[in-house]
């Protein structure tokens, strides 16, 4: 991450406004239209979401995060995904009537920021050089 004092607030916050934006588009695309249960015949449901969506979802967040993770550091990356997507969840589920969203979103928020901040790690080392040694 550049540290550069000169670098202005917005340059410095936008990559990471930019990732939420994006993260919260990812999850309508992906997962906002599908909000039906599925019914089996033995009366049990699933969903509404189904494996290769949330795949999905994290698919195109991928680019997404190396971006900011190599050229803006893991703080704008975990910090615009988890946003996005906390922000999203709540947006998509606060219709519900029991009250339990909160409990899923707050699921989101730290899976996404726990996953997030790993990811970001893993590409932050890896830019770095990933810690090779030179042979002496």
């Amino acid at each position: 991450m550049n540290t550069d004092p000169r670098i202005s607030l917005r340059d410095r916050l936008l990559p990471t406004v930019v990732l939420a934006v994006l993260a919260a588009a990812s999850w309508a695309g992906w997962l906002g239209w599908d909000q039906h249960r599925d019914v089996h015949p033995d009366g049990s449901t699933t969903g509404p979401y189904e494996a290769w969506q949330v795949v999905g979802l994290v698919l195109t967040l991928l680019p997404a995060l190396y971006w900011a993770a190599s050229r803006h550091g893991v703080q704008a990356a975990v910090l615009g995904t988890t946003a996005g997507l906390t922000g999203a969840a709540f947006y998509d589920w606060s219709d519900d009537a029991s009250g339990l969203y909160m409990v899923g979103v707050i699921m989101v928020m730290l899976g996404s920021a726990a996953v997030t901040a790993i990811g970001a790690s893993v590409i932050e080392a890896l830019g770095r050089g990933g810690g090779r040694r030179v042979a002496a």
